[in-house]
């Protein structure tokens, strides 16, 4: 990107050029002078460059005849060494910005912009501020809105300060960052990712850290789709920032950049190797990355280098909740890439990005924050090892079959605290008393959890025993605590208040000093009435002047010679006596002392609770676990959802199977449908039908069933049987790419090359409608060519679901042997059409396309004609001499009050009342072979 502008006389170098929201700033530096000039765009970006209106400021170091204050020259300095980041500086009681950071937090925030001084031109220079007591509020929205804010505290006492106090930036705050309570969801994790790129072998080496847990993990895309790769793990974890390496490519930066990402580049030394696993090594206090796994990965350790360096750049205290590095391999899970992510809604609804309409919505009945996180793992990264799974499913049938201890235990977890992000917060040194105590409260619950699920004389499933085991109860945290704070302490630890008596001997004594003191007040003012015959004399306290004595207008005739006039007011005049002096010296003293002892308490409990870190970590792990596993049996028992058989085969066998999504937000009820899939059987169904069967929400409840199973949950099926699957693809849908211009038809063609490319004999595969977006003819081709790929690889391949509108395609169940056909039932009455939402064998030739056009609403005028083309062109195709036509098996459909069968049965209306009053729907295979016999000898003709 060019800006041009009118440079100013002197000859100028440019610097710097970041572009933020609306403003754009340019620094520009010459040998004599620093200049600054601010580009406020006046109109969105998204207008021509033409309706740019661009005005240019001068900084303080230009305006200033006489140069900056020295606590400007300290905001400068400070700012320098902060690049990129909005400076909040503390100012007294209040958090100051200044200039371009000043508008933009006034924009931002829609709070008052005001000025601070002007310069030899008259110009005022922007000024915006906020109350230090709701600057966490401010700065916790500047930080969603993607910014990051440096916080410029005081660290000295005003009162001792020699000259100018002392101000240092105290931490940064950025949105992959944060660590406190009111910047943060209040379930889900916030990653920082960092990336670091191998051209040589379009690989990328990542690291995602959750610095308000310390959840700490690395991972590599080295498959021959990096990109691809890439994408399902951006889409898997959503970090709320990423910095970057100089060597990650621009294609890579856009895929961050379009889901909202803040991509921050970081120092390239950080991202060295040597560097990266010396930082790692001294840090972790190991001589070796080996006991973590990570040898051979060495471009996802220099980004794990780097994310942690940048972590403790930003926070300017130890991280000592970060405990550990591990690695994840996506090979070592079933892989989601991120297309099929979308496609199946396992996170999000496609149409409105909700979260209550997806898979993790339905399933997430979890009652802690730690709960659903795991639940999001779970779901992201189902399991591909038959005993884990079964492990899984024994914990969820131990819940599901003991619903009282099921009930009690998720009582126990109803409003259970987020412990793992309190833990964090203990180790960064930002806890609040109200954290301590809520800490406290859950802890206090995990011996009655233990006892409740533990019981003597039964065996528990192993997952279950581990989690019940690993959660301690840390008796010596709750005493700790309990000994210390108060039950019901304030917000913050400075305003005191928070330390319980007899925690503390001195403590004590100041406190009976100070309250004392206030009552020595009371008593002075009620003696000073009597006293002086003064009934509305009243002593009061502000931090200006002290304690004074405020007599009205009308009563100063009454005040003795000794009272010593402190202030005069409009209303009245102020006083004060020698004996109140000194009481207010040695109140002042005793509160000042007070307040300064309790915040030292304070620090020093939480030091002495960092130790415990690592065990309330351990506990909220175990904690998290039950309530995922109990939240599974929960489900399971509500909806009816079935334990499924795990096998390391190639089958995928469903009966009655439901879309968990589509069945819980329909109002009627859901018709379940079989499935029969082997790998060296009926390896690839071939679905036709109307285009509002329920084909897709077929394809996709199979899909889900499978990471259901495989993620440890029960399905929505009468029974299901589950050969393992290591890789969903997806081919759903379609949608333009016009940010990188690519067509509809060329984006599922992308799609597809990543799904032939990638796709093993253990994968399912869900194609709906493949070639669709160019001619009828190429796009039949393109389908047949890929069934044939599909069927062709192997005796055995991938599993796969292949709904189609080319209606040729079903000649192919004849061609290949692991070919079968299916079709969506239909009941045609009249004009009218009833989708009945069954799969059966066999094909179909109708998509019933003007039928759902009619149900749209089009208006009736269309609908007419395009009857009369569709009859015109299915007499000229048929009647073309030599065409054979296809073979189709089709359902048996029975059109109440004029039924061709009936008029082959002789028009008999008894036989036609007969047929009339079956129940179709209901009929078992063998129920309906005996009924076709009784039929068959009632009309006493062949029927076969």
């Amino acid at each position: 990107m060019m800006l041009y502008a009118n440079h100013p006389p002197e000859k100028s170098y440019l610097r710097t050029l970041n572009l933020k929201k609306y403003c754009i700033t340019c620094t520009l530096s010459n040998p004599d002078s620093k200049i600054r000039f601010i580009g406020l765009l006046c109109t969105p970006p998204n207008m021509s460059p033409s309706k740019h209106s661009l005005v240019y400021k001068k900084d303080l170091y230009g305006r200033m005849s006489k140069g900056p204050t020295p606590a400007m020259k300290q905001f400068y300095d400070l700012k320098e060494k902060y690049p990129g980041t909005i400076l909040f500086f503390q100012m007294g009681d209040f958090y100051e910005t200044f200039g371009e950071d000043a508008e933009v937090v006034a924009h931002e925030l829609d709070i008052t912009l005001t000025s601070r001084g002007r310069d030899k031109d008259g110009e005022k220079m922007a000024l915006a501020g906020v109350p230090i007591h709701a600057g966490e509020t401010y700065i916790s929205r500047m930080v969603q809105k993607g910014y990051r804010v440096a916080v410029c505290d005081q660290i000295e006492d005003p009162k001792k300060a020699k000259g100018l106090v002392k101000r240092d930036v105290v931490r940064v705050i950025t949105p992959g960052t944060v660590i406190d309570s009111s910047m943060i969801g209040t379930s889900g994790s916030c990653y920082l990712m960092s990336l670091d790129y191998n051209s040589k072998k379009n690989e990328f080496g990542m690291a995602f850290l959750d610095v308000s847990t310390g959840e700490f993990f690395i991972s590599e895309c080295r498959d021959k789709n990096g990109y691809t790769s890439l994408n399902s793990e951006i889409v898997r974890y959503s970090p709320s920032e990423c910095i970057i390496s100089n060597k990650v490519p621009e294609s890579a930066v856009r895929q961050l950049e379009d889901k909202n990402i803040l991509v921050t580049p970081y120092n390239t030394r950080a991202f060295d190797y040597e560097t990266a696993k010396d930082f790692l090594q001294d840090y972790f206090s190991i001589s070796s990355l080996e006991g973590f796994g990570c040898m051979g990965m060495d471009l996802a350790v220099c980004s794990a280098g780097a994310c942690l360096s940048y972590a403790c750049y930003t926070q300017k205290k130890d991280l000592g909740h970060i405990r550990k590095l591990s690695v994840r391999i996506p090979e070592n899970n079933m892989v989601l890439d991120a297309i099929t992510l979308r496609n199946l809604e396992i996170l999000e609804n496609i149409r409105n990005r909700g979260k209550d309409t997806s898979l993790f919505g339905v399933l997430n009945d979890t009652k802690t924050s730690m709960g659903t996180r795991i639940l999001k793992k779970f779901l992201t990264s189902p399991l591909i090892d038959k005993e884990e799974i079964e492990r899984r499913h024994d914990a969820v049938e131990y819940f599901l079959t003991n619903s009282a201890v099921r009930y009690q235990l998720r009582g126990l977890l109803h409003k259970f605290p987020d412990i793992e992000r309190i833990a964090g917060r203990i180790s960064y040194g930002n806890a609040g008393p109200r954290d301590l105590i809520t800490l406290k409260n859950a802890l206090i619950k995990i011996p009655e959890i233990k006892f409740l699920i533990n019981p003597p004389s039964e065996k528990l499933p192993a997952l279950i025993s581990e989690s019940v085991s690993g959660a301690e109860a840390l008796t010596e945290v709750t005493e700790l605590i309990e000994s210390a704070i108060n039950d019901e302490p304030p917000v913050l630890a400075r305003t005191g208040g928070v330390i319980r008596d007899s925690y503390n001997s001195e403590l004590d004594e100041l406190r009976e000093t100070a309250y004392s003191g206030k009552n020595w007040i009371a008593e002075f003012q009620q003696s000073e009435r009597e006293r002086t015959g003064i009934k509305s004399l009243k002593v009061g306290y502000n931090k200006v002047f002290g304690y004074y004595i405020e007599v009205t207008k009308s009563n100063i005739g009454l005040v003795p010679p000794e009272y010593l006039r402190k202030q005069t007011m409009s209303n009245g005049e102020r006083y004060t006596l020698p004996v109140l002096q000194e009481k207010e010296s040695l109140i002042s003293n005793a509160e000042e002392k007070l307040l300064a002892l309790e915040l030292e308490l304070f620090n020093n409990l939480i030091l002495s609770l960092t130790k415990a870190v690592p065990a309330i970590q351990k506990t909220s792990g175990h904690i998290g676990l039950l309530d995922v596993y109990a939240a599974f049996g929960n489900v399971s028992d509500l909806y009816n959802y079935k334990r499924p058989v795990i096998e390391n085969s190639g089958r995928l066998i469903i009966s009655d199977g439901r879309h968990p999504v589509v069945e819980r937000n329909m109002d009627s009820s859901f018709v379940p449908n079989d499935s029969g899939l082997e790998s060296d059987g009926d390896q690839i169904l071939i679905i036709t039908g109307a285009n509002m069967a329920g084909k897709s929400t077929y394809m996709r409840q199979v899909a889900l069933i499978t990471v259901m199973a495989q993620a440890g949950c029960f399905v929505p099926a009468a029974g299901a049987v589950i050969g393992i699957v290591d890789r969903i693809f997806t081919r759903v849908g379609a949608f333009d790419d016009l940010s990188s211009g690519q067509s509809t038809f060329m984006v599922e063609m992308l799609e597809l090359a990543n799904i032939l490319n990638n796709i093993t004999d253990k994968s399912l595969v869900i194609l709906d409608e493949i070639g669709r977006g160019t001619s009828t003819l190429d796009g039949y081709s393109i389908a047949k060519a890929v069934l044939e790929y599909l069927h062709s690889r192997s005796k055995s391949g991938p599993r796969t679901l292949f709904a189609t509108h080319f209606h040729e395609m079903v000649g192919m169940e004849g061609e290949l042997k692991r070919v079968k056909n299916y079709h969506f039932a239909v009941n045609e009455t009249g004009r009218d059409v009833v989708f009945l939402r069954k799969i059966i064998p066999g094909a179909t030739d109708r998509s019933y396309g003007i039928h759902v056009v009619k149900l749209a609403g089009i208006p009736n005028r269309v609908l007419e004609r395009a009857s009369e083309i569709l009859k015109s062109e299915q007499e000229r195709e048929y009647s073309i001499p030599g065409r054979v036509q296809p073979r189709y098996t089709q359902m048996l459909l029975i059109d109440q009050g004029n039924c061709p069968s009936v008029h082959d049965y002789g028009n008999d209306n008894r036989l036609a009342k007969r047929i009339r009053e079956i129940d179709t729907d209901s009929l078992t295979p063998r129920e309906a072979l005996t009924l076709i016999y009784a039929l068959k000898e009632e009309t006493g003709d062949d029927i076969n």
